[in-house]
Parts: structure tokens; sequence; C-alpha cells
């Protein structure tokens, strides 16, 4: 099979270093791709949301299979296009990827269905915005409701940084029409864990557990990016809540999506709090994870194109999704001053000898030079993956395949896994 995956990532870079190992994948293509995919990808120069550009090639080079990865293609409805020309395309369509593109949608659907998640309220009106700021008092979350990179939510200590979030969103536009609508709602409390599950309108198979680092700085510190680092499976997520968040959270959020004629094939993230009065949804993702995906595809021990494959076909209950066991850890290598401003086209070294200790180095913002070496070019730039028995021994084979690595402002936490 001829298969292009759209993207240009560390999620993308592990997509398609999975997609590689299957016997069914005679060629692999990436658009628009990145330096590290370039290893075993061919990389093609169209940009991930140029929606008639990537139908218009896929169906000019005769692909057999499309896999659309990052939230912007998907809200623009690239699957129903590739599913117009032809071309199966694994992902949700433009009416099921809703459940990410807005998260007034999404926090409707749950209250309309009973899907565990935190009160809120929706804004269009900067005033009443304030107004229910200033009778909730804080801690509280303001969240845009569109696409925003994965920046879009404050979690506020003060009443003050909660109107200065909502006023950056509503009055400043830091998220362009993202932040037109803004959902305001309680600060949860508990430990986070992400599940992220194939769907395939009807079944759901939940992946591993796993957990993400958005926080820049140690400690849970600083500005929100898209994350600094991830690993999988979560202690915190035992057997017990596992089966509680499938009968309340995961089946219930498929069989909701179905009912209201958006039936989601592709990746369903749950993004969860772990609270005194169980598991609740914090958000929904329509796609794969960033890191997260890393650590995960490092663990599964099944031919992810079959996967693909059964999701699109509606057959996911026929395929017998297996893990590895132990555990896996993905450390990022950032830009200096990531996730604000920061500079890119630094030559990066160490690579080789961090995989000969055993990790594998997934590029993120990475690009080759005509001379073909690897440049930064982008915030986050490497994801050092590392699996191992035990998720202690994951981590420090994670850092310790990092130490050779090197490049300009190279920024890292040292903390993933720990907090």
């Amino acid at each position: 099979m001829k298969v292009l995956v759209v993207g240009g990532g560390g999620r993308e870079h592990a997509i398609c270093w999975k997609l590689a190992q299957s016997p069914k994948v005679t060629k692999l293509y990436c658009a628009p791709g990145n330096g590290g995919i370039a290893q075993v990808a061919q990389c093609v120069p169209i940009k991930a949301t140029d929606v008639d550009g990537m139908v218009k090639w896929a169906r000019e080079n005769a692909m057999d299979f499309v896999m659309v990865a990052p939230d912007d293609p998907l809200a623009l409805g690239m699957v129903d296009a590739l599913e117009a020309a032809g071309i199966p395309a694994f992902g949700p369509r433009k009416n099921a990827a809703i459940i990410e593109a807005s998260k007034a949608f999404s926090k409707e659907l749950m209250k309309q269905y009973h899907i565990p998640t935190a009160k809120y309220e929706t804004f269009t009106g900067l005033d009443q915005a304030l107004a229910y700021i200033r009778e909730q008092g804080a801690p509280i979350v303001v969240k845009a409701d569109g696409l925003a990179l994965g920046k879009g939510v404050v979690v506020a200590s003060t009443v003050e940084e909660a109107e200065t979030a909502v006023r950056e969103m509503m009055e400043d536009k830091k998220f362009g029409e993202s932040g037109s609508t803004v959902v305001i709602e309680e600060c949860m409390v508990g430990p986070e864990v992400t599940v992220l599950a194939f769907c395939d309108g009807e079944h759901l198979v939940p992946m591993l557990s796993s957990q993400d680092h958005k926080r820049a700085y140690d400690g849970n510190q600083g500005p929100n990016t898209g994350g600094m680092g991830a690993f999988c499976p979560s202690p915190k997520y035992t057997p017990e809540i596992a089966e509680r968040c499938v009968k309340e959270i995961f089946q219930p959020t498929v069989a909701a999506l179905k009912a209201e004629g958006r039936p989601f094939k592709g990746v369903i993230y749950f993004g969860l709090m772990l609270t005194e009065d169980g598991p609740k949804v914090v958000e929904y993702n329509a796609r794969f994870g960033d890191p997260e995906t890393q650590p995960l595809l490092s663990m599964l021990d099944t031919d992810l194109m079959d996967i693909f494959q059964a999701c699109v076909d509606g057959t996911l209950d026929q395929v017998d999704i297996k893990w590895k066991s132990g555990a896996a850890c993905c450390l990022v290598l950032a830009s200096g001053g990531y996730p604000v401003s920061y500079q890119s086209g630094y030559p990066i070294s160490g690579l080789a000898e961090a995989e000969a200790l055993g990790a594998t180095v997934f590029h993120a913002g990475t690009k080759k030079d005509e001379q073909g070496n690897i440049l930064t070019a982008g915030g986050r730039v490497l994801g050092v993956t590392a699996t191992a028995p035990s998720l202690e021994e994951a981590i420090a084979a994670a850092y310790a395949a990092a130490k050779p690595i090197t490049f300009q402002d190279m920024h890292f936490r040292t903390d993933i896994g720990k907090v």
C-alpha cells in the first residue's frame, strides 16, 4: 500500500516510524514532514492545512490510504474531502472533529449525555464573562473555545489572572477567532491522566494510559506548552479507575457522537482528572496527542496499519491490540525561550550517540540543510524516547540518551515522570 501521513511534528514522526514497520506499507509519504521523518518516509512539501492541495496530490499519486494526524486539517474537513475523492482516510470527519475544535460544543455534549466533567458556563460577551469570574472567585479555568495549539487554557489562581486571560482571548484576540467564545469552568483537583482510544464509530479500544507535562519549567511552573514530555502507563490509572472510565466516559462519548449523527472514526484523546468524586473529563482531542504518541507507539505490539484500516472499515472489534510490558518515557528537548519566542536554524549534534544508547529520537521541529545536517526548526525540537521494564528505568534511559545531544539554547525539564 502507498500511504500518506499528514503533518510534520514529533507525533507524525512516531506514526511514520511505526507504519514503516508494517509489511502492508510498501511506500510511505509524509506532508510536509521534517528532517527526521525524511529517514523513514518521503517528504512532500504541502502544508498540513492545505486541504485542496493534499487531496489533489493524494489523487494524482494514487494513494491507497491517508492518515490525517493534526487537529487543524481535521477541523477543516480534510478527511471528508479525501473520502469524497474516493481515498480511504484515517481520522474523524469535520462534524466529529468538533469535539476538539469547539470546547463549547464538547461541554454541551457532556452535559446533555451526563458525562462527568467540570461545572462550566460559556460566554460570547466580555462583561458577562468578567462578572461570572468575580462571582465564582478563584482558582478558576478559562478556555478559548477553538483550537489554539494546546495553549488556549489558563488555570488562574487569582481573579485578576482570570480576568487578564479573558481580556487577552476576547479583546486582544490572542488566539484569533478561537477566543471569541470562552468557556469558564470550575478548577478540578486531582491527578491528571490521558487515555487515547482507537475508535471505528461504534467500537472503542483504549490505549495505555499516559501523562503529559504541559508547563515549560520544572515543578510544573511557567507557561503552558504543547507538552515537554510524557510517559506511559500512568501508575495512578488503576484497573478500577479504568473500568469506571470505560463505563462512565469512553463508551458514553462514542455513543453520544453516534446518536448526534457524528460517528467518530480515528483516535479520541480523553484528558481526565481523577477527582475525589471519580474521574471527570478535562478535555477531548480528536487525534493522537503530542508527545504522548511517542511513548505509546513505542509500546504498541500490533501492526498500526491493521488498526488504522479496522477503524476506517468499522471492524475494530476484530483486531487484537497488544502492548509490550514495561513503560516508556519521552523527554522533549526544546528551543530556549519556547513557548514564547525562540531562534531556529542551529545545528544539532549527538543524535547517533543517543540512538546508540537504545533510545528512539523522534524529530518534532527539525530540517535538513543541503549538506545533510540536521538543524533546529521549531519550538519543540526532539523527543528522546526510551522503553524499559519499569517507569523509573524508562525515565532514566530517556535522560541518559539525551545527554549526548546538543544545540544552541537547548532547554528541557529535569523532572518528567517525577511530578
